[in-house]
């Protein structure tokens, strides 16, 4: 069966991504592509890396553009995806690649997007552990996903074995990440000029502001069964001069009189039969140079007894296992397809 695709956002980063997946998904036919003020342009335009889609033209955003169709992914600045994701009802799956629908608790919309509240759908990382079981139970057949934000998947995958398995405590958590511009998006904002970040980091989002912090939250507590106040955690990202990847690097402390052999274990447990999320040999550590275009997430584990504390570390792309990846394995696993078709392990390099 060929299922017939819209992609809204498709001027942008995000949706980019998804095309270029999509692309070469041999169930999947592109048939829609749209956007706002880009629309009536070519696709190409403003994807060229885009060849075999040189046929395309952006359409305007409207919920009929978007309707009529088998899948739709909504790839939109947060907070614009709930107007399209309630008149889309008829829609067999829709797939959002923004936040509007990630977040359970209204609270935590309010303190951190504010705006209309949208009921929370199944979340899309596969792997990520829930109450003992794995995220993509929840994604079989489904029909509404919510793609996860690239920063909070990075983390929360970095850590969910230690949490789940008792062997690190969520309460004092330390993350702070090196991370490429294109994860803000593709408009134009002076802090994200080539001149601005050549040469140099920059952190941004400092003190507990950035909008990911509840989703990391909310996913670590869910791998725990523990209320999401009673994860604690100090996030600080720091954009870097790479166009796109992830370097997360996470601490927690040691619960209790664990062996390292138990700490590690917990993680070779969670991920041991995955395909896209892999613990590195002990003493390795993952480059984001090593993900680049792949749907991988490489994990590095070090054990700090002098500090009593885990160290991962963790790279992803973060336009695909941090997006548009994560979106397609959900969507493969909702509609019943092997997990990993039209993705890859295999980075690009140099």
């Amino acid at each position: 069966m060929t299922y017939s695709v819209a992609v809204s956002g498709a001027s942008g980063y995000a949706g980019g991504e998804i095309l270029r997946l999509l692309a070469s998904h041999p169930d999947i036919e592109i048939r829609t592509v749209t956007a706002h003020s880009n629309a009536g342009q070519p696709l190409v335009q403003h994807q060229p890396h885009l060849r075999s889609l040189a046929h395309l033209t952006l359409q305007d955003t409207t919920s009929e553009t978007l309707a009529g169709h088998d899948i739709v992914f909504l790839a939109l600045p947060h907070g614009h995806s709930g107007q399209y994701t309630d008149a889309l009802g008829d829609t067999p799956l829709v797939i959002d690649a923004g936040a509007d629908h990630r977040l359970t608790s209204p609270d935590s919309w309010d303190a951190f997007y504010g705006g209309d509240f949208h009921e929370p759908w199944a979340y899309g990382v596969p792997e990520l552990l829930v109450g003992g079981l794995k995220q993509r139970e929840t994604l079989r057949g489904a029909s509404r996903i919510a793609a996860p934000g690239c920063n909070a998947s990075t983390v929360s995958l970095s850590l969910a074995p230690g949490v789940a398995a008792g062997v690190i405590d969520p309460g004092d958590i330390v993350s702070v990440l090196a991370v490429g511009p294109s994860g803000a998006g593709k408009s134009l904002k002076t802090n994200l000029l080539g001149s601005e970040i050549l040469g140099s980091a920059n952190p941004y989002a400092v003190g507990g502001t950035h909008r990911h912090i509840p989703e990391i939250r909310q996913a670590l507590a869910a791998a725990s069964g523990l209320a999401a106040d009673g994860i604690r955690i100090s996030f600080t990202p720091v954009i870097v001069p790479m166009s796109r990847g992830i370097l997360a690097t996470s601490t927690a402390p040691i619960v209790g009189d664990v062996s390292d052999a138990e700490i590690r274990a917990a993680w070779e447990n969670a991920y041991g039969d995955e395909t896209f999320v892999q613990l590195l040999p002990e003493g390795h550590f993952p480059r984001t140079a090593d993900v680049l275009g792949a749907n991988t997430a490489l994990i590095g584990l070090a054990i700090d007894r002098a500090a009593n504390r885990v160290t991962v570390v963790t790279a992803v792309d973060n336009l695909v296992k941090g997006t548009a990846g994560a979106a397609i394995q959900s969507m493969n696993l909702a509609l019943g397809l092997p997990e990993s078709r039209a993705l890859s392990v295999n980075g690009v390099a140099p």
